[in-house]
């Protein structure tokens, strides 16, 4: 009966034991798991798969991501939209929103900028070696761009054909997205012959097997600083404090430029062209 009492005994502080390491290597953060809801420009719909997901896991907390263009959700947010946090394709709108008073003081953070490319299916025989001046090729019938109103990448495509010369000459032939990843969806899906997307849509996977694209170049248009900001209503702040840290850290960077996004200061160097934004 003794022996039997003492492998018992061992056996249970045995257990307390791998209990115990098992709760000393577990992540601290699991008890404090939460959520936090965000308004995210299309162009991030790829990049923001990725670091939402590296988040989680290194942190346990979870991100709801919602997609469109920046313009809507300027309105959305103004109108009290349920958001924590707003990343915008345009700095200009989340200035808008600090400007109002809707905004957490400090948090303004230009995360990106953004790319402009031409964009067409791998079947396609148009040589977008020419850039933009391809877009003058009598076999397009439709190019797809976003809507210019609302959403930067569609402002950006307009200001490089106004530079380029060529915007009245094909400006019958765009078709519009409301925001940059249904304009990309336009030109996948054969409904537009090419498009002038977000480089980082054209890098995705979805995109780069079934198509091609050249950049077009910074000079062409305004940059395109993205800019994120947490909201005065936001119910997790501390989170989105955290996502917002997590986003400067290297590791993230580093992912965000495997999209092409590169922080701002990155272009810095770049000289703006005069009249591309007129």
């Amino acid at each position: 009966m003794e022996v039997k009492k003492n492998s018992r005994t061992f056996r249970d502080f045995g257990i307390c034991a791998i209990a115990l390491l098992l709760f000393v290597l577990a992540p601290p953060v699991a008890a404090h798991a939460g959520e936090i809801t965000v308004a995210a420009a299309a162009d991030l719909t790829f990049a923001f798969k990725d670091v939402g997901a590296r988040f989680q896991r290194e942190t346990g907390n979870s991100i709801k991501l919602s997609y469109g263009s920046s313009g809507n959700f300027l309105s959305q947010i103004e109108n009290g939209a349920p958001y924590d946090m707003f990343f915008s394709a345009d700095v200009a709108y989340p200035k808008k929103l600090e400007a109002a008073g809707l905004t957490e003081p400090g948090t303004l953070y230009e995360y990106a900028t953004g790319k402009l490319v031409i964009w067409v299916p791998a079947k396609s025989k148009l040589d977008i070696s020419q850039g933009l001046k391809v877009l003058l090729d009598p076999s397009i019938s439709k190019i797809a761009i976003a809507n210019p109103k609302h959403a930067p990448y569609g402002a950006a495509a307009v200001a490089a054909m106004r530079r380029e010369g060529i915007y009245d000459r094909i400006e019958s032939k765009l078709v519009m997205g409301e925001n940059i990843s249904q304009t990309a969806q336009f030109v996948q899906s054969g409904n537009a012959d090419a498009g002038l997307l977000a480089l980082s849509l054209a890098l995705a996977p979805a995109m780069k097997d079934t198509g091609r694209y050249i950049e077009v170049p910074l000079a062409d248009y305004p940059p395109i600083i993205q800019a994120a900001v947490i909201l005065k209503s936001a119910r997790n702040k501390e989170i989105a404090k955290r996502f917002l840290k997590f986003l400067k850290e290297a590791g993230t960077v580093a992912l965000m430029r495997r999209y092409g996004f590169l922080l701002p200061s990155e272009i810095a160097g770049v000289p703006a062209n005069p009249s591309a934004a007129n």
